[in-house]
């Protein structure tokens, strides 16, 4: 899986275009600074800059905004990674867990850090949706029920080895209004997207927390900043998950004192997978559907970094994470946007928990490797 190098990403030229150039060009010193010296300190530049004064200024504040931005984000390095390097990692001895890992975004992670040479466990209820090579193992386990998860945990550990990466990636939604969704469709809900990483870091955290090296990976959503009709479940599942990956944060740091130990949660927008199928887009150009591809691209790229972040993807999001402290008005604006985004909403779902014990696995896989109610 070759990463997207371009500035114009796969979804076409869109917002996030526009973004990547300013952050990569406009904002960087390394081609502003030395114009603005240029133009400052030399005798051709002075006279450029007189002909083209207004020019000037706006270039002086760019050479500005960018060292500020520069600062900025390695301020945010620092408070995320705890101000520690850790250069421990090598590849071929670490060993990642990614559950919903058979097909979809899940599918794509494990291929894509099994290409590194990563042991990979997959945990997920379907088989495997793809040719998956020999350092790929799966295990059929449903994540939701801590007793089977111990069983198949304990033979992770005795035939692979203690997973130094976890991607908590499995989801499920099921569209419903609050007062259509039935008990199990709420359980079911907050038992895969939230629960399930509860169970996952109880088995697995302790090594990690042991050797203070490894690495988390919490796959939310931007539904967890912003919902709508049809889907208060599902977004408030994925709120919850937000605050398990801060929380987690706070207790490697303040509690467990393993400050080596990276988190990085991940909220993406609405990807091209049949589970949203349906979903209202009035604006592709700033929110568009994205490609399975982006998302699992980000991921992988993340964990090779071996730094923590907080991925929002695409990058336009960014504008819903603080609509909490808004004003009324604009988040009411905003809010109401969303009111027919799940109207002809039509998801593909693997498990029906209203038919069949969340315990049971499906004996066939998706026809599509995306189809999966739990693979986003």
């Amino acid at each position: 899986m070759a990463p997207n190098q371009s500035i114009i990403p796969r979804e076409g030229f869109v917002l996030d275009a526009i973004i990547n150039f300013v952050r990569k060009y406009v904002l960087n010193p390394k081609y502003t600074l030395p114009i603005f010296l240029f133009m400052r300190y030399t005798r051709k530049g002075q006279d450029f800059a007189g002909d083209h004064y207004k020019l000037f200024k706006i270039l002086r504040k760019l050479v500005l905004w960018g060292l500020l931005y520069k600062i900025n984000n390695k301020l945010n390095w620092g408070v995320r990674n705890n101000w520690v390097v850790d250069k421990s990692w090598i590849w071929n001895n670490e060993i990642a867990l990614v559950t919903g890992g058979s097909g979809g975004i899940g599918g794509l992670v494990a291929q894509g850090l099994a290409e590194k040479g990563i042991k990979v466990v997959v945990l997920d209820v379907i088989d495997l949706t793809y040719d998956a090579p020999k350092n790929i193992f799966f295990y059929k386990c449903d994540i939701t029920s801590t007793e089977k998860l111990a069983e198949v945990a304990d033979e992770i550990r005795t035939t692979v080895g203690n997973p130094t990466i976890i991607v908590n990636n499995a989801g499920v939604a099921r569209g419903n209004t609050i007062l259509e969704s039935t008990e199990r469709d709420v359980r079911f809900t907050f038992d895969v997207n939230v629960l399930s990483h509860f169970w996952i870091m109880k088995e697995f955290l302790p090594s990690i927390v042991k050797n203070n090296h490894g690495h988390i990976v919490t796959v939310a959503s931007v539904a967890g900043y912003q919902t709508a009709p049809q889907m208060v479940d599902y977004a408030a599942s994925k709120a919850a998950s937000i605050s398990l990956h801060e929380g987690l944060t706070l207790e490697l740091k303040h509690r467990y004192n393993a400050k080596k130990v990276r988190t990085t949660l991940v909220t993406q927008g609405l990807t091209r997978t049949p589970l949203f199928t349906g979903f209202g887009n009035d604006s592709p150009f700033m929110f568009p559907q994205q490609h399975p591809e982006s998302v699992a691209d980000g991921i992988v790229e993340q964990v090779l970094r071996g730094e923590s972040e907080h991925l929002i993807l695409p990058k336009s999001y960014h504008i819903l994470t603080g609509n909490r402290g808004r004003p009324a008005w604009f988040r009411a604006y905003v809010e109401n946007g969303t009111k027919h985004l799940m109207s002809n909403w039509r998801g593909r779902q693997v498990i029906d928990p209203n038919t069949a014990s969340t315990s049971e696995t499906v004996e066939e896989p998706a026809e599509d490797v995306s189809k999966s109610g739990v693979l986003v």
